[in-house]
């Protein structure tokens, strides 16, 4: 069975290196220019790093305690 999680995009060390750095010392809801900054510096489309940042945040709210769905609680 396929995993849809972050390890299943098959990023480079590079990548994920650029993606962590912005998710913890930029946003962890980066806004539309933003991604496009970020997924231009990281050499993945849009669409893939907004499906980054949806299963890093899932991720990170989980490990918070948080449920894994934006919206649940105020953040």
């Amino acid at each position: 069975m396929a995993s849809n999680g972050i390890e299943s995009m098959q990023l480079g060390e590079d990548q994920i290196k650029i993606l962590e750095e912005n998710f913890n010392r930029v946003s962890k809801h980066p806004d539309e220019s933003t991604l496009m900054l970020i997924a231009a510096e990281s050499g993945l489309t849009e669409e893939e790093t907004a499906k980054w940042f949806r299963l890093r945040n899932a991720r990170w709210r989980q490990a918070e305690g948080l449920p894994a769905q934006l919206g649940s609680v105020k953040d």
